[in-house]
């Protein structure tokens, strides 16, 4: 049998065949070819576009965005500025209304309440440093109410031995704070969920009998101090001038704690909070980053403990009560764990809610009134049932439920 007539199996063609195939015009298109990964050249992209067969952006391969630029950038990258512009409103409408307070206090003449909402925004303070812990690192804390006692017994000790410098007032407060922060958090971190709580709590008792036995210092009576913290160009004094102080030391917070959380390190703080062992075998030290946002929480607290002081001219053993830790914490879930100003709502909500039922100022009936306010405990819990049950992500996080969970 000739070669010619012999059956080809597999028998790819020569050159000379191929050449000739295709002066014939019997090559085969390179269309009709099976095209195995192969993504659209940015000319044919655009043709396609033109004649309304582009291809979908989820049916392209996952290499393609890196060698074309996609034509949706510009739409996408509109409606991320959107969700972040809907995200950032309630933060400016918070700070807003905060910065109307001075404004309103003085036109209707009642300065009250410029010493209500200072108080608010100070327990809002003490509620972000715990929140830093709380929300972003997963650490129930029953005892950085000890961290706000340090802070205000360091302007009542301070003050009552004649040093009225407050930048020496803050300073003590900080390193005496810092210290005690350390050490604690280095004990209680060794360990996790209900003992890391009850050790916190165990912690924040000592320092509360602590306070009690100071009976040079009022001992359970508490300790009045005789002046303000003294700082250069502020007078504590009036009353405008210590809130505008308040207003511009929770803005720095708040501003400092936004880029934490979302710098690497409160990438890693997060990390360790959904699945620490996970982040351990990448590699990250979580005990030293949990330990460094214990630290820095305490520090906000302790910040907050000296503003109070001064608020209140009183340091008291009651600030490092258990109780007042719990309050911290309730103010968190109120106003919405792991967002930016969520403390700080939880704060208002927590003491207006307190002023209103206390007071009653509603025209009830006598019998109505005189239960609300002998029982208005009761009328707070259910309050606080219907947030947990109904707003699960508090009432700042509700405002913001279409964006993160940590703006």
């Amino acid at each position: 049998m000739s070669a010619s007539a012999r059956p080809s199996v597999g028998r790819a063609p020569s050159l000379g065949e191929d050449v000739a195939q295709r002066q014939e015009g019997r090559s085969v298109s390179a269309s009709a070819r099976p095209s195995v990964g192969r993504a659209p050249s940015l000319g044919e992209d655009v043709a396609q576009r033109q004649e309304g067969r582009s291809v979908s952006a989820s049916a392209r391969p996952s290499g393609f965005a890196k060698l074309v630029p996609s034509l949706d950038t510009p739409a996408t990258a509109g409606s991320g500025r959107r969700a972040a512009l809907r995200r950032a409103l309630p933060a400016a409408a918070v700070f807003l209304a905060l910065c109307l307070v001075p404004a309103v206090a003085y036109w209707i003449g009642q300065p009250f309440w410029l010493g209500l909402v200072a108080r608010i925004m100070i327990l809002g303070l003490a509620a972000a440093g715990l929140n830093l812990v709380l929300g972003y690192g997963g650490m129930v804390s029953l005892g950085h109410a000890m961290y706000l006692g340090i802070g205000a017994y360091s302007v009542g000790i301070l003050s009552a031995h004649g040093v009225e410098a407050g930048a020496a007032h803050l300073a003590v407060a900080l390193a005496i704070g810092g210290a005690v922060a350390v050490a604690v958090g280095f004990v209680c971190l060794k360990t996790s969920g209900m003992a890391f709580i009850m050790i916190t709590l165990a912690f924040a008792q000592m320092f509360y009998f602590l306070a009690v036995s100071l009976k040079q210092y009022g001992g359970d009576d508490g300790l009045t101090i005789a002046m303000h913290s003294r700082i250069p160009g502020l007078d504590l004094e009036n009353p405008y001038q210590f809130y505008l102080l308040v207003l511009g030391v929770l803005a720095v917070v708040c501003g400092l704690s936004h880029r934490l959380v979302h710098s690497r390190f409160g990438m890693v703080l997060r990390g360790s909070r959904q699945n620490p062992r996970r982040m351990l075998a990448l590699g990250f030290p979580t005990f030293r980053y949990r330990l460094a946002a214990y630290v820095l929480s305490a520090q906000i607290v302790v910040v907050a403990g000296f503003l109070l002081a001064n608020l209140a001219r009183f340091a008291s053993p009651s600030y490092m009560s258990w109780t007042l830790s719990g309050d911290l914490v309730l103010m968190c879930v109120l106003g919405g764990m792991g967002t930016l100003l969520g403390p700080i709502v939880g704060a208002a909500a927590f003491v207006l809610l307190e002023e209103f039922l206390s007071g009653m100022p509603l025209d009830l009936p006598p019998a109505v009134a005189d239960l609300v306010r002998t029982h208005w405990l009761g009328f707070f819990g259910a309050f606080v049932v219907a947030v947990v049950l109904f707003a699960r992500r508090g009432l700042y996080g509700a405002l913001t439920a279409g964006g993160k969970a940590d703006d």
